[in-house]
């Protein structure tokens, strides 16, 4: 069931502008990110086989190991040709709206978010998709939600030297002032969270022992900048290690986690 809320920009962006089943296997930073969001998730998922709904799973990157790893996955998406070619997962796949879950109270073990939240920019429609996070849930059950990184464009365009140039200096301000992205020039409408308050947004829906992780860690734009100007694959590389070793040491250091390109936090439904 499609919400008739969700932005059509984000729906034409999907399926005209980007190629999203790439963006985890392509890059060297998007690797970065399938590796490091498999092991934070490893790490706190249930043992399968687990009931797991994967929201705003996109064409299925993630329920694809997830289904390898023995769970059961239901993904649903907003965007048609996500769905479709989610279906070559392995998961159950439904198109819908995080907003507007069509799943039985109570009904999965997991709630993965690693999508939805830096979709919705407006406070009321985040505090209305992890309500229903925790409506499906069991008590007891795990939520993993993602968010963009409040200063990730700071970082990013920084390390892609053009960050002095007056519009992207301005441009780049003003999501550090309103933390939104009006996506005029790349991406859609979008909001970047800080690790706070991500963790105090799940907080406040409802979960405990929030916590709240750095994905890629502090050296993540490097590896992207690298592969951005020099046209050569760093996937497999020894910068790659490096920053893969620098996320994972940067984890017991809070003051490190705004230097992240994305956020993750988990929490889990009252037994």
């Amino acid at each position: 069931m499609t919400s008739p809320e969700v932005a059509p920009e984000i729906v034409r962006f999907y399926s005209e502008t980007v190629d999203e089943a790439d963006r985890l296997v392509t890059t060297a930073d998007g690797r970065l990110e399938m590796v490091r969001t498999q092991e934070l998730l490893r790490r706190h998922l249930p043992a399968s086989p687990a009931r797991v709904l994967d929201v705003g799973g996109g064409p299925g990157a993630h329920a694809r190991w997830l289904v390898e790893d023995g769970y059961a996955v239901h993904l649903v998406d907003p965007v048609r040709r996500h769905v479709e070619r989610a279906k070559a997962s392995g998961a159950t796949v439904e198109l819908g709206d995080a907003r507007r879950l069509t799943a039985d109270d109570g009904s999965y073990d997991v709630v993965l978010m690693l999508g939805p939240m830096y979709h919705l920019p407006e406070r009321a429609d985040r505090d209305r998709a992890l309500a229903e996070a925790r409506r499906v849930l069991k008590p007891g059950g795990l939520l993993a939600v993602a968010g963009i990184n409040r200063y990730a464009s700071l970082f990013e365009h920084a390390a892609y030297a053009h960050l002095h140039k007056k519009a992207m200096r301005e441009s780049i301000g003003t999501i550090l002032v309103t933390q939104v992205h009006d996506g005029k020039n790349a991406f859609t409408r979008a909001y970047f969270h800080s690790g706070e308050q991500l963790r105090d947004e799940v907080a406040a829906a409802g979960f405990v022992d929030v916590d709240v992780f750095g994905v890629e860690g502090p050296a993540w734009s490097l590896l992207a900048a690298a592969e951005r100007n020099t046209g050569q694959s760093f996937r497999e590389s020894h910068l790659f290690d490096s920053v893969l070793t620098a996320a994972r040491m940067a984890e017991p250091h809070p003051e490190l986690l705004a230097a992240s390109s994305h956020l993750l936090t988990v929490g889990w439904r009252p037994s």
